[in-house]
């Protein structure tokens, strides 16, 4: 869910201890202010600080409790399939430019690695696609084809190590695996000194550039710096209109324990629902990660059917011993298959870096190593492809319109879905639901203790009714993937506000 203290932490966050940065007080002067501090905005502070600049990270909770926590942490720069639908819809040029910079981003962690020593199971593996449907063997082939012109190490496949049989695959040769969130602390450690700073616990609330210097303000404190970088999963603050190019979707993962071999390399499954593999340490142990199971935040209905479901999958599929962990995180999905990097529409100073689709390990570095030149100057051989100021080309028209038509249906539906809420007795002990309270529609959580929280059920970012997530306890917006926790508080933006507390008479609870 991305927080240290969610209901279903990570493997990444179960093995290693939270960090402790002091939040901001009072004011800071820097050259680069960065708010967010996972794998983007640690990578682009970092190399910031090594190209003399003095830079401060501002984080809302711990250093890597958002989504760097919560992924399956694949470095690679085999995106499922999507080289022949970037060369459709943007030409050939601009994805061999995507290409090379997610290449660019595997050396880029593994440079880091061995300069700063970093423990964090770096292994160098194979990534494979595959589909178990005959009819999608074209669609691979196509692939192949697809990314071998763009330069990329990639070769087709029927034969695999996984336990079931593939119809075919694309397999890119020395890819990586790794623990993001050792790797994201020890990035983190890296930053302060010298007039640079990491600071926790300080949500940011606004990004004020009416003065000669943009200031950016928390509950604690400022940070006036010369530019901003907005590395937040989706702006909160939002001059370019993200939160209408980018939806958000949700998966799940687990680790577990296997009797017998565990498959080497990093699988993907394009088939519905997708698949993924990856070997992981547990303990001193091989594991596997399995995920899958996507829908669009707030969207999901009963959310633990996805871990039922992905359980019984890993259970059919593998010699499960054990289930160790499990999680699911959310990423933004650009409506053009491409992320954005780069200054903001309507903004001299303030830069943005979104819509990773679920690729945020090498898309994340990518981003800081572009931020990182265009802030001192330096010219980036993959800043256009990743331009944040582009207008969208005529390929992505459809799905612009059909995500927003999704939005729109959302704003109808949920208040329409709130007229006659059930009265907040029928709420079970760990139980949340919209509820009436003095003809009220609101959002209410019965703690496990049987006493009740009420909060607005309107999302602080632009008013939609959010919808209750039992499997990760929190309340999730399903327009633009906002997340508060049980009790209202901001776990993800764009919203920066927490839901309003509505008072509860006694005979209520």
């Amino acid at each position: 869910m991305g927080s240290l203290a969610q209901q279903n932490p990570s493997v990444w966050v179960g093995t290693t201890v939270a960090s402790s940065y002091p939040a901001l007080a009072g004011r800071v002067e820097v050259d680069v202010a960065v708010v967010g501090g996972g794998i983007t905005g640690l990578t682009t502070a970092l190399l910031l600080k090594r190209a003399g600049a003095t830079v401060a990270v501002v984080e809302a909770d711990r250093v890597a409790s958002g989504t760097t926590g919560y992924t399956t942490a694949k470095l690679t720069s085999l995106h499922g399939l999507v080289y022949a639908e970037l060369i459709d819809k943007h030409g050939e040029d601009k994805a061999r430019q995507y290409a090379q910079a997610n290449q660019a981003a595997v050396a880029q962690v593994a440079t880091l690695v061995d300069q700063l020593a970093i423990d964090c199971q770096f292994e160098r593996q194979p990534a494979i696609t595959y589909t178990t449907e005959a009819p999608r063997r074209a669609d691979i082939a196509a692939e192949v084809e697809a990314a071998t012109t763009l330069g990329l190490p990639a070769s087709y496949t029927e034969e695999t190590a996984l336990p079931f049989p593939v119809e075919a695959a694309i397999r890119f040769e020395d890819q990586a695996q790794f623990h993001p969130r050792r790797y994201s602390l020890a990035l983190a450690a890296a930053i302060p000194g010298d007039g640079s700073h990491v600071f926790e616990m300080s949500r940011a609330r606004d990004v004020d550039e009416s003065g000669e210097r943009p200031l950016v303000r928390t509950d604690g404190g400022e940070v006036v710096a010369a530019d901003v970088v907005v590395a937040t999963l989706l702006p909160f603050v939002d001059l370019g209109g993200f939160f209408a190019k980018c939806h958000p979707m949700h998966s799940y993962a687990m680790a577990v324990r296997i009797d017998g071999d565990v498959p080497g390399g990093m699988y993907l499954g394009v088939d519905s629902p997708t698949r993924s593999v990856r070997p992981v340490q547990l303990d001193g142990e091989v594991g596997l990660i399995l995920g899958g199971q996507s829908h669009k935040v707030g969207q999901g209905g009963d959310t633990e059917q996805y871990y039922d479901e992905l359980e019984a999958w890993s259970r059919a599929s593998f010699p499960v011993r054990s289930f160790d962990y499990r999680w699911s995180a959310h990423d933004y999905i650009p409506v053009d298959s491409l992320p954005y990097v780069g200054r903001s529409p309507r903004s001299e100073r303030v830069h943005v870096a979104t819509g990773f689709k679920k690729w945020g390990m090498s898309n994340g570095t990518v981003a800081g190593m572009i931020l990182a030149d265009l802030l001192v100057g330096r010219p980036n051989p993959w800043a256009e492809v990743f331009d944040a100021t582009r207008i969208d080309p005529k390929g992505s028209v459809k799905e612009f319109v059909s995500e927003n038509l999704n939005v729109g249906k959302r704003f109808v539906k949920d208040h329409l879905s709130r007229l006659g809420s059930p009265p907040p007795e029928e709420l079970a002990p760990g139980q949340g639901g919209l509820v009436d309270i003095d003809g009220q529609d609101v959002a209410a959580y019965r703690r496990p203790d049987g006493s009740l929280v009420a909060v607005s059920a309107v999302c602080t970012h632009l008013g939609c009714t959010v919808a209750w997530n039992p499997a990760e306890t929190s309340w999730d917006c399903p327009c633009h993937g906002s997340r508060f926790d049980c009790e209202g508080a901001v776990i993800f933006g764009p919203a920066v506000a927490d839901l309003a507390p509505v008072p509860i008479q006694p005979e209520e609870q």
